[in-house]
């Protein structure tokens, strides 16, 4: 099953500047099929949920209907989905609430490996609890995560363990399911960061172990919002904090304020369009897991022509596996150096070339310090199912002219 690209771009109006792209990792474009369901959504009228007048339902219609289309993209449950602004402020929000009965003598393991957002809102949580922060690390010349050390980093007093599914800067896809399974052993609960991994290829949170599982819409050609999955059996022990009139149902607690309705029209068209990206059959979620399965062999491809170009420059330094490490599972993410030159600098070259790419720790704070990277990081260029060849060689040429 193939990805017609050609077809896809033409759904993207941003696409049509001409740039190229590659800063997906941080957000991605939005397709006109998402653009025009968050105008439909103000053009049929909304309101806030509870009322007595259509408005008011159609907007219950559309936080129910996202709500189905997120459980079909992660393998959840429609119950289980909450909303929320960020991935970070879902987790600060998840933390609060699971550190109420966290006391000394309570572990809490989190890796180097992570984005800085499955890393604070533990390690801040674990503190105010006087419970113990573990660290799991990394292979600072391959930035692997051994799944091996969890054995000897989780115990009895283990109450959660939080693991990236995909790193944000260099791809690296750690054994999960691997992690995961440890963790029940020992009785605590896992939490999976999936905002990196979600974009490029299928996910299923049982499969996992991931007792929570958080992704932001943004990163796959939807708007700004945020989602953390979970069963709604487990959403029913925890108590956030939140305003005494708001509903004190699941998981409706967990979402405080008025809810963005026309952007969650966005999350449904969004979910809808990963859904078309292959000519499958069956009911949405099969042809999601299809779709992201196309996507990942794609994407692979297209990665693999880029590292292949970057390897081969002497003056550019590239972080992460070996590019000819088959046995390495990445996420299509280059993390590199050019000799001589700041990544701001690089950064700013390329984008007077119209090639848009990320610079810094990316918020991978902890890994880019294992890795030896000094305060400005290095430089990030990502791919997403939109981008193609000529994106990948405007980069190469680019970089090959700073040499």
């Amino acid at each position: 099953m193939t990805i017609d690209v050609g077809h896809v771009r033409a759904g993207y109006p941003a696409l049509r500047d001409g740039h190229a792209y590659l800063d997906g990792a941080a957000g991605t474009q939005v397709p006109e099929t998402v653009i025009e369901a968050i105008a439909d959504a103000y053009r049929a009228g909304i309101g806030n949920v509870g009322g007595a007048f259509p408005a008011s339902s159609r907007s219950a219609a559309i936080v129910a209907e996202a709500r189905q289309a997120v459980a079909d993209l992660t393998g959840g449950v429609a119950d289980g989905v909450v909303f929320g602004p960020s991935a970070t402020a879902l987790t600060y929000g998840i933390a609060a609430a699971l550190s109420k009965s966290w006391g000394p003598g309570d572990e809490v393991v989190v890796s180097r490996l992570d984005h800085d957002s499955n890393i604070r809102p533990w390690a801040q949580a674990a503190e105010r609890a006087g419970a113990t922060l573990r660290w799991a690390e990394v292979d600072p010349a391959s930035g692997a995560l051994p799944a091996a050390q969890y054995a000897g980093l989780i115990g009895e007093r283990t109450r959660l363990v939080a693991v990236t599914a995909a790193s944000n800067v260099l791809g690296i896809r750690p054994d999960v399911p691997a992690i995961s399974a440890l963790a029940h052993a020992a009785g605590a609960l896992c939490y999976v960061d999936g905002v990196h991994a979600t974009p490029h290829v299928p996910v299923d949170v049982a499969a996992l172990g991931a007792d929570f599982y958080t992704t932001s819409a943004y990163k796959w050609s939807g708007p700004h919002i945020a989602v953390v999955v979970a069963a709604p059996s487990l959403l029913e022990t925890l108590h956030p904090d939140k305003l005494v009139p708001s509903p004190d149902s699941v998981p409706d607690r967990f979402e405080r304020g008025t809810s963005p309705f026309a952007d969650l029209a966005g999350v449904s068209a969004a979910v809808n369009h990963l859904a078309s990206l292959a000519a499958a059959g069956g009911d949405r979620r099969e042809r999601v897991l299809a779709a992201m399965a196309a996507v990942e062999e794609y994407e692979a491809k297209l990665f693999a022509s880029m590292l292949a170009g970057l390897a081969s420059m002497s003056h550019v330094r590239l972080y992460g596996p070996a590019p000819d490490d088959t046995s390495a599972r990445r996420a299509p993410t280059a993390f590199f150096t050019v000799a001589g030159l700041a990544p701001r600098a690089v950064a700013e070259s390329l984008a007077t070339r119209g090639v848009n790419v990320w610079s810094g720790n990316n918020y991978a704070l902890e890994l880019c310090r294992a890795l030896g990277l000094g305060p400005d990081g290095a430089v990030r260029a990502g791919l997403v199912h939109y981008n193609d060849q000529t994106d990948v060689d405007r980069l190469l040429a680019c970089l090959d002219d700073l040499a």
